[in-house]
């Protein structure tokens, strides 16, 4: 069930004043992979095919993640009256797939896909709320900070599930760990750089990977200050099964955080010598 509908969202309170190009950019690629929770739905319920509890959980999830889609689409061609959305999430659908025809879990184990999904959620949740507070455009920030409450019920959700099957898998912190660093340096893939490059790029252009994948970190990791990091930190030691808080949480913050700023930078560099 939605905790809130499109419908609701103040649309007349779109400032175009207070539009950054950059950021138009990483919404509408945020916004094709957001829409295209339905497949990832059709995954998760052949991977839990006998697990009915779960099945009506990420069908719920994937509505919320359409709407998701939907409202920074609609955003999106608000702050740019040219763009496309429905146009530009078909042609996303078109050059980026995943694998449906699954009896079992890319990551090993039910475990390992909760674990994994969790990750996916910590990043998002992070990701809007840094938007949101970045942004200073109203209705973009009103979008982030509900879509960034959503992911966090996400995250919750996968993670009382994860607990569930742990009873029955018991997969260890450190196998537990390996699986989330794993998800977490999968966001450099494809998935993200052919969101940018279907959503802000004209079909005559090439794709490359590095390319893209830069002209979308660059832009997006300019967003997190070091209280998103602190959250995200905390996430990812729940998840694996450390203390979410304390000395061992503080480091880890200060450290990911670092790398967030010196990644920012790199990819920085690559997007500008692409012409990005």
């Amino acid at each position: 069930m939605k905790h809130w509908h499109i419908d609701q969202l103040n649309w007349d309170s779109f400032d175009s004043s207070h539009v950054d190009l950059d950021v138009i950019a990483i919404v509408k690629a945020a916004a094709v992979v957001e829409r295209n929770g339905v497949d990832y739905a059709v995954y998760l319920n052949r991977v839990f095919s006998d697990d009915t509890d779960f099945q009506q959980a990420a069908d719920n999830w994937a509505i919320e993640e359409v709407q998701h889609g939907d409202a920074l689409g609609r955003w999106a061609m608000l702050a740019d009256p040219a763009w496309d959305y429905p146009a530009a999430f078909e042609r996303y659908r078109s050059s980026y797939h995943i694998d449906l025809n699954v009896t079992a879990s890319v990551r090993g184990s039910r475990t390992g896909e909760l674990i994994a999904r969790c990750m996916v959620e910590t990043g998002t949740s992070s990701f809007y709320s840094a938007l949101a507070d970045a942004t200073e455009e109203p209705l973009l920030k009103a979008i982030c900070k509900q879509i960034a409450a959503d992911e966090y019920r996400h995250f919750k959700l996968f993670y009382d599930h994860m607990h569930r099957y742990l009873k029955r898998e018991r997969l260890g912190p450190w196998t537990r760990a390996r699986i989330a660093i794993g998800r977490v340096t999968e966001s450099e893939d494809d998935e993200l750089a052919s969101a940018f490059y279907t959503t802000n790029e004209p079909p005559s252009v090439p794709y490359d990977r590095r390319r893209c994948i830069a002209g979308y970190m660059s832009r997006a990791l300019m967003a997190y200050r070091q209280k998103h990091i602190d959250r995200v930190t905390g996430m990812v030691l729940k998840t694996i099964g450390f203390r979410p808080h304390g000395r061992v949480h503080a480091i880890a913050s200060k450290l990911v955080y670092a790398l967030i700023r010196q990644r920012q930078r790199s990819f920085a560099k690559v997007a500008a010598a692409a012409g990005i």
